[in-house]
């Protein structure tokens, strides 16, 4: 009302105005995850518009379609569904955007982040979507057509599998068993986390409780909220993975950098900032009284910085036991992997650490030299290049070698094409999108560990991603042939 009155303009604008500037710090975020969901902050404040201005939201196509976009916003995607939808194509988005989500659940296939697909494809052309291969065809035949058909057919019957895994252990056949945990970042998806069959959360993203401030939450403030998720999700292990955050943080206003990926973020602004990490480490120590709580620091890079975050720890713990308040004194401490330095480094790491958590969104950009917001290379982001395959069976074999298990927790891990090879590969934990934790679970429970050994090593012996994919794929239709895989 205050601003209505001395700027002279209308409750919409105000709204627009307003909530953008939340839109424009998820955008700033360092971590893809949370620039999907600026996203849906249009769904929010086109919801609130039309709520002022007495609006509904319904569709006006008619018969069997596909839509393309730019982008979804979760009511779109809802409303679309009522009608005879067969697909979604987007420019922009990700496997873990709200769109996304919705559209699995709705079971219509949707590929998204294509990138040109609204210049490319025309009103009334004919194109056909494989949601799970991410594929859009131009003017199929009716071959491709009919074995799409077959396809979806397949994939249908391997969903109709899925149900009632949920309370089955993530284990092979020969009895090697996986931690399967989510990746979430608010308190209100453990729920659906537990309801899909989590093990625990492997990732939990607490930056998103700086989302719309301007000062950093209290020590309070954040307990509050871990001490939630790790009474949510008890037994099961919690990590919380440390501030991962840039330094526009600090100083959104004056602070720039043209490159923020290879600059000041991670560990590295936690580090400069002890007072505000200290804060955090002593908040989710106290929210590891039931000893299920985990604590994760991001970026590393040398092994200076693990050292200095776990004389920040033991600083935290000092100071909570001399205020009498409780905590796990053993709470387990891990790195992630995700620079080749500490990738190099992985066996140091890992005399200091409990455990090691690869993140491969990172990781892969950083080996390949590959910036995958930059559409000009983005095809050369490659998570099956022999160089990463290379890479992480060194972290694995490097923290198996300090009696340390290693998990994974970036996209790869949540992708049923690679599950076979990281079983095989060595990994003790796979972390991923509560969505995805039933087909992942299934594969793992289909598929031998010796059998995936001796794919791995296969594997490991191509040179190129295309001789690798080939052959997983031929590999997955084998082992898992519910999986409409081509």
């Amino acid at each position: 009302n205050d601003r209505i009155r001395k700027e002279l303009k209308n409750a919409e604008w105000i709204v627009f105005d307003e909530i953008g500037k939340y839109k424009k710090l998820m955008l700033a975020a360092s971590d893809e995850y949370m620039h999907e969901r600026a996203h849906d902050v249009d769904d929010v404040t086109n919801r609130i518009i039309r709520n002022i201005q007495d609006q509904k939201l319904y569709s006006k196509l008619e018969g069997e379609a596909i839509v393309v976009s730019e982008t979804l916003t979760p009511a779109d995607t809802v409303i679309f569904s009522r009608n005879m939808i067969l697909g979604y194509a987007t420019d922009l988005g990700g496997v873990t955007s709200h769109a996304a989500i919705i559209s699995r659940a709705l079971k219509i296939p949707a590929v998204v982040g294509l990138r040109h697909a609204t210049k490319q494809i025309h009103t009334t052309e004919t194109i056909a979507i494989d949601g799970y291969a991410g594929a859009i065809i131009l003017n199929p035949t009716n071959e491709t057509i009919e074995a799409l058909r077959a396809k979806a057919l397949r994939f249908r019957r391997f969903e109709e599998e899925l149900v009632g895994l949920a309370e089955l252990r993530a284990e092979t056949p020969d009895h090697r068993e996986i931690e399967l945990s989510a990746n979430i970042e608010f308190p209100e998806e453990v729920e659906f986390a537990r309801l899909q069959g989590s093990e625990g959360v492997g990732l939990y993203r607490t930056e998103s409780l700086l989302l719309g401030r301007e000062t950093y939450p209290t020590e309070l403030e954040q307990f509050e909220v871990y001490n939630k998720v790790a009474e949510g999700m008890y037994p099961h292990p919690v990590i919380f993975r440390t501030f991962d955050i840039g330094g526009d943080k600090l100083a959104p206003d004056s602070y720039h950098e043209d490159n923020p990926f290879l600059g000041w973020r991670g560990i590295r602004v936690m580090l400069d900032r002890p007072e505000l990490f200290l804060d955090q480490i002593r908040a989710i120590l106290r929210a590891s009284s039931r000893r299920n709580v985990r604590v994760m620091f991001p970026m590393v890079s040398k092994m200076k910085e693990v050292r200095a975050a776990k004389e920040i720890l033991a600083r935290a713990k000092q100071d909570l036991a001399a205020r009498g308040v409780p905590f796990d004194p053993k709470i387990k401490i891990g790195v992630m992997i995700e620079v080749p330095s500490a990738a190099i480094l992985a066996e140091e790491i890992a005399q200091e650490v409990d455990f090691l958590s690869i993140g491969t969104n990172d990781l892969i950009q950083y080996l390949l030299a590959v910036d995958r917001d930059n559409s000009s290379v983005a095809a050369l982001f490659q998570q099956f290049n022999p160089a990463v395959l290379r890479t992480i069976r060194m972290i694995v074999e490097s923290g198996h070698k300090r009696h340390v298990w290693v998990g994974m927790c970036g996209e790869m891990a949540g992708d049923p094409v690679a599950t076979v090879l990281l079983i095989g590969l060595g990994l003790d934990e796979l972390s991923v999108n509560p969505a995805i934790l039933p087909e992942i679970k299934k594969i793992i429970r289909s598929v031998k560990y010796r059998d995936a050994r001796r794919i791995a090593v296969k594997i490991l012996s191509y040179s190129t991603e295309e001789e690798i994919k080939e052959f997983l794929s031929s590999t997955i239709k084998n082992k898992v042939p519910q999986i409409p895989i081509e």
